[in-house]
């Protein structure tokens, strides 16, 4: 193609694109700027890195120093190289009992070689690109992993606490604390009480005082406190010793069998990558839920990560440090503190490096035995009941127990082998676990399936279906999600056998032959999950001709003495049949569940009466997530006018003191009858009970005309009419009509609440969500990322 170009007007178009006319001078190099939210966030970081990183070391029993070495290396290398920008990684307690082991079994210059092996081998992972596979990984497993960890973090560190030395395993630890409380040292026990004191109660200091309070890092008071104590009162405790850096130890060739050594890097690699991966991930869902900061911040590339953190372990190990892999506590604080770039984390390993040559006198002022306590602590903390109960909730805890078990008392590696056996085993037991009854209630036989339909349940399909009379009325219920093609083909085959001898058969649940992966066929009813919100009926054509096209002489206002409510009244009723036929049975269990504990609502969402807004469905939440409260244009009458009418501010006192719920949101809609009604309506008119309900709408009405959209309004364009305007306005109101119930003030000055305001444009089935944006509250449209958080 170039050679059909002149030379002449090559030359030109060259010069012009080298030098183009009227435009402005070059602009000067680009300055390295920070932003202001990531120095903040990385000296909030920095505060409680400082101290878990030495406390680490010392529960792995490695140079103290080396954990300074990790977090340092773990802010500026993975931090510049990793996938995750807010990720914050360092030396981290799930990683201690490997490092533990590793330590005594081939020394501290050794573990420093298999640190570098293991970034190594993360590196060649990355380029693999098989970062995603650690996500199949059971959550079972890994929380199993992590709470085994804790305990024998936390079992260990006690001896420390109690002023005496851990030993190598848990059994051993808890053989030999008995003799350790009969000879405990009472200096030492007194510092780690009141460093675990300053660590629980740091938090929970009330009022807004407590607030500005919370901010310190409770890590960072918890191991200033104690070590101010022990200052003061002038105990005589082992304290923090940084040797100097020119006797620091480096990385030496490790001695002992090959397949020891590769089972050790085997670990590393495998426990440093999936915390690693998993951290990111969850990262990423703390980001989304943060408000108007998830636009600015780029989701996590797994595959890059995984080539940061290796790069992170191989510099590591090379200057001595501990192995490195991402750190929740300090990310959910990066995050939590408003960082928006990796220049948080990467600062906050310049101010560990900082800390590391200015502060060692400081530094060794800190009792072993308060960092000891900081670290049992993080051990206990591992052990989460919110997992448990998750676990237990989807029937898993087997392999959560059997993974924890095994890390306790056999060791990481062998416990998670144990928990992937054990999940496989449970898999393949639910799989071949079918229940099958067969009962006769009222001259109809019911036969039951509960679980996956496999060829292997086939036996006992057929032997429960030939119970059933020839010519008898039948119920099979199918109580599971898969149903493969052998045991499709026998209930089929069954079906037209027992109906061609007179029987009736009324399949419940799934539909026949509808299997994973094979569509049903179609029979003119088109219906998807979201149908029920269409009233929408397939079962059996109109019975009931419309109202327009009625026979002559029909009497159209004759009032139905049925009671059955005429066409409406049949649709409701096979509605209802269809939810009992084929939603119950789905729902049965987790309803049971709900009526046992109560409802545990963590919203009250109050928004309009209209017929067209489902919050459950444009909030993608199920029975028990919500406390709704809908009225006439969403709207929350101000406290102490005559409004004749208390239910809204009943409900919002039972939501916040009776449910503690945790956030309420005000949802508008576009097309609001109620706000047309009010932008018509004549002043002061109280005639009917609508005109009366309706002034609660008028201080909208007034800060639309007399103040316009001063918040902001959509972001991306302008109100499309006064109607939509009237809304948007009438959203921002009532939340300043919330924050004047007692109530509601109460808990927003606890910190326990939070107020949200939302609006929901129908005819583009869009949400918005009232956010900052550059200082300005703007209603923005909700992104992807927030929605999969």
């Amino acid at each position: 193609m170039s050679s059909c170009v002149p030379a002449r007007a090559a030359d030109s178009d060259r010069t012009e694109r080298t030098h183009p006319p009227h435009s402005p001078p070059p602009a000067g190099p680009r300055r390295f700027r920070i932003a202001g939210a990531d120095v903040s966030a990385s000296i909030a970081v920095f505060l409680i890195a400082l101290p878990l990183s030495l406390g680490i070391a010392l529960a792995t029993g490695a140079p103290l120093q080396a954990g300074l070495v990790a977090a340092a290396v773990g802010g500026l290398v993975a931090g510049r190289i990793g996938g995750s920008p807010l990720q914050v990684s360092g030396p981290a307690a799930g990683l201690t009992v490997v490092t533990a082991d590793l330590i005594q079994r081939y020394g501290w210059r050794a573990t420093c070689a298999i640190t570098i092996l293991a970034g190594l081998a993360q590196l060649g992972l990355g380029c693999l690109r098989v970062a995603r596979g650690a996500l199949a990984v059971s959550p079972a497993i890994v929380h199993g992993m992590l709470a085994g960890i804790g305990v024998t973090i936390a079992v260990a560190q006690l001896h420390i606490v109690l002023g005496g030395t851990p030993q190598s395993s848990v059994p051993g630890n808890l053989r030999a604390l008995p003799p350790q409380l009969a000879h405990m040292r009472p200096e030492a026990v007194s510092v780690s009480v009141l460093t675990l004191a300053l660590l629980l109660l740091w938090p929970r200091m009330p009022g807004r005082r407590g607030r500005l309070l919370r901010k310190v890092p409770a890590a960072l008071v918890a191991v200033t406190g104690a070590t101010a104590a022990a200052a003061l009162t002038g105990l005589r405790l082992p304290k923090v010793d940084l040797p100097s850096w020119s006797n620091h130890a480096l990385a030496g060739l490790p001695e002992g069998s090959v397949l020891g050594l590769a089972a050790a890097v085997l670990t590393i690699t495998l426990v440093c990558s999936v915390q690693s991966l998993l951290g990111a991930v969850a990262v990423d869902k703390l980001v989304a839920r943060r408000e108007g900061a998830s636009g600015h911040v780029g989701r996590s590339d797994l595959d890059r990560e995984l080539l940061g953190q290796g790069a992170a372990n191989i510099v590591s190990g090379s200057l001595g440090g501990l192995p490195i892999a991402g750190v929740a506590v300090r990310s959910s604080a990066n995050v939590n503190a408003g960082a928006v770039s990796r220049n948080s984390t990467m600062l906050h390993g310049v101010f560990v490096v900082i800390a590391t040559l200015l502060m060692v006198p400081v530094l060794e002022l800190i009792p072993l035995a308060s960092l000891a306590a900081l670290v049992m602590a993080i051990g206990i903390q591992m052990v989460s009941l919110h997992h448990i109960r998750t676990v237990t909730r989807h029937r898993e805890v087997w392999v959560y127990a059997v993974t924890t078990l095994g890390v306790v008392f056999l060791g990481v590696l062998q416990g998670v082998a144990l928990g992937i056996a054990t999940a496989v085993g449970v898999a393949l037991h639910r799989l071949t676990r079918t229940r099958i009854t067969h009962r006769e209630r009222e001259g109809v036989h019911h036969v039951h399936v509960r679980g996956q339909l496999t060829f292997l349940a086939v036996p006992r399909l057929s032997r429960a279906l030939h119970l059933v009379p020839h010519g008898a009325a039948t119920v099979v219920e199918l109580d599971g999600s898969f149903m493969d093609h052998a045991a499709y083909e026998t209930l089929q085959d069954w079906q037209k056998t027992h109906t061609a001898q007179g029987g009736t058969v009324e399949i419940t649940g799934r539909h026949p032959g509808t299997r994973i992966s094979e569509p049903q066929a179609s029979t003119g009813c088109r219906c998807r999950p979201w149908t029920p919100w269409r009233n929408h009926q397939c079962e059996r054509p109109q019975s009931t001709p419309p109202a327009e096209h009625a026979p002559a002489g029909t009497d159209r206002s004759a009032p139905d003495l049925t009671g059955t409510g005429g066409a409406s009244g049949h649709e409701l009723a096979r509605g209802i049949s269809a939810f009992q036929r084929n939603t119950a049975p789905l729902v049965r269990s987790e309803l049971a569940r709900l009526a046992r504990e109560g409802q545990r609502p963590s919203q009250l969402f109050l928004t309009c009466a209209d017929s067209r807004l489902v919050t459950s469905m444009i909030t993608s939440s199920g029975p028990g997530d919500l406390f709704v409260v809908r009225n006439v244009g969403n709207l929350v009458p101000r406290p102490g006018e005559e409004s004749g009418d208390d239910s809204v501010a009943a409900a919002i006192e039972y939501a916040v003191d009776v449910l503690q719920v945790r956030s309420i949101t005000v949802c508008g809609h576009s097309g609001c009858g109620a706000m047309q009604a009010l932008l018509g309506s004549e002043p002061g008119s109280t005639r009917t009970p609508l005109e009366r309900w309706l002034r609660h709408g008028l201080p909208s009405l007034e800060r639309m005309t007399h103040d316009g959209l001063p918040w902001g309004g959509l972001a991306g364009r302008d109100p499309e009419d006064a109607v939509e305007q009237l809304c948007l306005t009438n959203v921002v109101q009532q939340l300043e009509h919330l924050r004047a119930h007692e109530s509601v003030a109460r808990a927003l000055e606890k910190g326990t609440l939070e107020l949200h305001g939302m609006y929901f444009h129908v005819g583009e089935a869009e949400a918005y969500l009232l956010t900052d944006a550059d200082g300005e509250r703007v209603f923005d449209r909700v992104r992807e990322a927030d929605l999969t958080a």
